[in-house]
Order: structure tokens, then sequence, then C-alpha cells
């Protein structure tokens, strides 16, 4: 396994991680607040999550899964960009973008949406380290 292979591994494995984290512990407890509150605590963790280290890993792992693809580990890089990059930058991303406009009458949709995608992404995270250590 090459060092990029092996990046591209933990990395995506990080990734599935802090999906999984979020999935598990973090939107039922925000799940478990008033509107106000949960959509608060959850337009800060928005702003708090850009940061330099997570965009690194995040869009990171993108250029090394795209480096996976043409060293021919198609489906585990596929994996990571469409499954986990694609879809926060086309479904998350926009949701994340309208609660920072919207007013309490949207948590309840988006707390469900948003959790259920961000399952998606957990389970592509996952898939990508798993068919990448398998050299898919």
């Amino acid at each position: 396994m090459g060092i990029i292979t092996l990046i591209a591994v933990a990395a995506s494995g990080l990734m599935a991680g802090l999906f999984f984290a979020f999935s598990t512990a973090v939107m039922p407890g925000l799940a478990d607040l008033p509107a106000e509150q949960a959509r608060d605590v959850m337009r800060r963790i928005n702003v708090r999550i850009q940061n330099p280290l997570f965009l690194l890993v995040f869009l990171g792992t993108a250029v090394l899964c795209g480096i996976e693809v043409f060293q021919g580990r198609i489906v585990g890089g596929l994996h990571y960009i469409v499954g986990c990059f694609v879809l926060t930058m086309a479904v998350n991303v926009p949701m994340n973008n309208r609660l920072e406009r919207a007013d309490d009458a949207y948590w309840p949709e988006y707390l469900r949406k948003w959790t259920l995608w961000n399952h998606v992404r957990a389970v592509a995270c996952l898939a990508s380290t798993v068919t990448l250590l398998l050299g898919f």
C-alpha cells in the first residue's frame, strides 16, 4: 500500500468517525433541545467546523481519492468523492445555508433530512475506507 492510499484510508476513516459522531450523538442531543436553542447551536457548529484542520482533511481526502481513482482504486475513491464530498456540497451545505436564514419552524425538517443524509455520508466514508484498504 502506497503512502497516498494510506493517508486516504486514514482520512476517510476520520471523516466516517466524524459523521458517525454527528449521527449518533450530536444530532440526537440537539433533538432534545427546544428548536431555537438547537438551531442556534447547529449554526455555531456550522461556523466552527469551517476551520483549517477540518478543511484540510475534508478537501484533501477528496484530492487523494481522486488520485486513487486514477490509480485504479475506483470504487474506494468514488465512495468518498460522491458519497461524501459531492453529497456534502449538494445537500448538507445548502441545508446549512438555509438554516442560517430560517426561523425555528425549519428546524424539525432540517434535523430529519440533514441527519438522514449524514448517515449516508458516514456509510460512504466507511465504505471508502474499507474498499481502499482492499484495493478496490
